[in-house]
């Protein structure tokens, strides 16, 4: 027999005992107990990405960090604040009297990927340096071209507190009271 005229007599027999094996595996009249097998190829997911950074949208107060507590923990006067349209909890920007911002705070509520994510995408745990806060939050602290950041997230709840200060130790006391404030 050529080899040609053995390819439809393969492929009919591997379909033949490809079907046999299915419909017995689906309960035929002598299938054997069905074992659990992992698919060889698993669906494909979508990496989780960080949102994008919130803007201010309207005038203050912030509705879950006061005025004062800012001031105190950043070391100094704060001249205004606005907040973002984000929901359930907006970030919130706290300006100094030159009008540059001094402080953010911006809170993500989504998956626990997505809040990974946005820990990644502004103090990256893998190079910088590991933040831990009371309650499970982890993340990490760094110090940027404009100040400090700390990233934590618990969870699929996110928290992002950006300083102008140098030092991260402001941003996470800031990180702490959000967090006790929202009762997260």
């Amino acid at each position: 027999m050529s080899p040609s005229c053995r390819t439809p007599q393969i492929v009919t027999t591997v379909c033949g005992a490809l079907l046999l094996a299915w419909t017995g595996a689906c309960g035929g009249p002598a299938s054997a107990p069905a074992k659990s097998v992992a698919p060889v190829n698993p669906p494909m997911t979508a990496a989780a990405t960080a949102p994008p950074e919130p803007v201010p949208f309207g005038g203050g107060p912030c509705p879950y960090l006061d005025l004062a507590k800012v001031e105190t923990t950043n070391g100094q006067r704060v001249s205004s604040v606005r907040i973002s349209a984000d929901r359930p909890h907006p970030a919130c920007f706290f300006y100094r009297g030159d009008g540059r911002e001094q402080l953010r705070t911006w809170i993500v509520v989504a998956t626990p990927a997505v809040a990974g994510a946005t820990v990644d995408a502004v103090a990256p745990v893998a190079t910088s340096d590991r933040a831990e806060l009371p309650g499970g939050w982890s993340g990490g602290a760094q110090p940027t071209s404009d100040g400090a950041v700390i990233a934590v997230a618990r969870q699929g709840t996110a928290i992002v507190v950006t300083t102008n200060q140098q030092q991260t130790i402001g941003a996470r006391r800031i990180a702490e009271q959000v967090i006790a404030a929202l009762s997260l």
